[in-house]
C-alpha cells in the first residue's frame, strides 16, 4: 500500500517537475515554422515565467529578461533593470498576488530578427484576501527578443488595470 501512495505521488510530481524545468531557452526561433508552434514556444515561455511569479522563485523570475529590461505600468510606474523589477516583485508580489492569463486573451506575432511580441489580459488574485481584495484585470505587452540561444523579455507594458469583470 505504501508504495502505491509513493508511486502515485511521484506521478503526481513529475508534470509539475516537467513545468518547472522550460527554460528561457524554449524553442529556438530559426527552428519555428509556422504561427502555431510560435504560439505555443511563447505560451510556455509565459506560463513558465508566471509558474516563477506565482511561486516566488525570483532566481527563476529574473532569468526571463535581459538585464536592461524596461517595465512600464500604468499605475506603479517605471521600473529600469532586472534587478530593480526583481527586488519588485519580492517586495509587492510574493505571497501577495498572484497571476492567471485570461483564456484565449494570448495573442503572439513574429518579429522579423528579434523575437515576438507577447499581448494578452491576466487577472490578479490576492490569496487568502479574496473575500477582502478583488480580483483585478489588466492588459499586458511582452517583447521577446531570441538572441544567444535564449528567449528573454526586454520590454514589458502593463496597463488598463481594473477590477475583473464577474
Amino acid at each position: 500500500m505504501n508504495k502505491r501512495i509513493a508511486l502515485s505521488r511521484m506521478l503526481l510530481l513529475i508534470p509539475l517537475v516537467a513545468l518547472c524545468t522550460v527554460r528561457a531557452d524554449a524553442q529556438a526561433l530559426e527552428d519555428i515554422k509556422s504561427q502555431k508552434e510560435l504560439d505555443k514556444a511563447v505560451a510556455s515561455l509565459d506560463a513558465a515565467l508566471f509558474d516563477s511569479y506565482n511561486r516566488c522563485d525570483l532566481e527563476k523570475f529574473a532569468t526571463f529578461f535581459v538585464d536592461d529590461v524596461e517595465f512600464y505600468h500604468d499605475q506603479g510606474g517605471v521600473t529600469l533593470g532586472k534587478e530593480s523589477l526583481t527586488d519588485s516583485v519580492k517586495k509587492n508580489i510574493c505571497g501577495k498576488v498572484t497571476r492567471e492569463l485570461v483564456p484565449g486573451s494570448l495573442q503572439v506575432y513574429y518579429m522579423k530578427g528579434y523575437g515576438a511580441v507577447e499581448m494578452g489580459v491576466h487577472r490578479f488574485h490576492h490569496p487568502g484576501h479574496d473575500e477582502t481584495e478583488p480580483v483585478g484585470e489588466g492588459k499586458f505587452i511582452h517583447l521577446w527578443q531570441y538572441k544567444d540561444s535564449a528567449w528573454k523579455i526586454t520590454r514589458v507594458i502593463s496597463y488598463d488595470h481594473k477590477a475583473a469583470p464577474k
